[in-house]
């Protein structure tokens, strides 16, 4: 795979410019779109990069990170609290993704989405007021692991860290999440499998695929 190098700010031009001539598949009439990577590539930085980009170019734009629909507390931690199998498996609530999120998206639904639903540090839920998205708006979906889970984006966008800066920028108390994603790496195959791949080895200084 070929990188070329690129500034973070024209990233988010081009990855708006790009957005503007996107058609969104099945007839939908609103753009889905994918920020893929880990938390250590701070996939939630682009993605609100992304959505500056977009609202200056008079696009409607809401922003949801994955991390607000993690599942309770003792769903998450039935088999221990640093368990890398339920964090790949069972830490996000993909049924809630589908139902608050994609569903009122779809070809006549409200358009009214819940832009968060759990809270894990009080392990309640976060009661949000759901929040419209007019058509022709842009939904941008951050967090890791959301590719090869059918969700119906039209553009995918995957942060990709080699194993080593994966290891050096993910905290210590963190470290026992690498397996999971190194699992997600071999089956969702990211690099592949996404549209766009940049990568952010140093966050001030990524490549991309184009």
């Amino acid at each position: 795979m070929r990188f070329e190098p690129i500034s973070r700010d024209r990233l988010a031009g081009l990855l708006a410019a790009r957005l503007d001539d996107l058609t969104p598949a099945e007839d939908a009439t609103r753009t889905r779109v994918g920020v893929d990577g880990a938390d250590a590539a701070d996939p939630g930085r682009l993605a609100a990069e992304l959505a500056e980009r977009l609202r200056a170019r008079g696009r409607p734009v809401l922003t949801v990170p994955a991390h607000g629909f993690l599942r309770p507390a003792s769903l998450r931690y039935e088999y221990g609290h640093r368990d890398p199998d339920s964090y790949r498996d069972g830490w996000f609530d993909e049924g809630a993704l589908w139902r608050e999120v994609f569903g009122p998206l779809e070809t006549g639904g409200s358009g009214t989405v819940l832009p968060d639903l759990w809270d894990p540090v009080t392990d309640r839920a976060t009661r949000s007021a759901r929040r419209a998205l007019p058509p022709g708006g842009v939904l941008l979906l951050s967090g890791p692991m959301l590719l090869g889970r059918w969700f119906p984006f039209d553009l995918t966008v995957h942060l990709h860290l080699t194993p080593a800066a994966l290891r050096r920028r993910t905290p210590a108390d963190e470290q026992w999440t690498l397996p999971a994603l190194a699992r997600y790496a071999e089956e969702a195959e990211p690099t592949s499998a996404a549209d766009v791949v940049v990568r952010l080895d140093d966050p001030e200084r990524p490549a991309w695929t184009g």
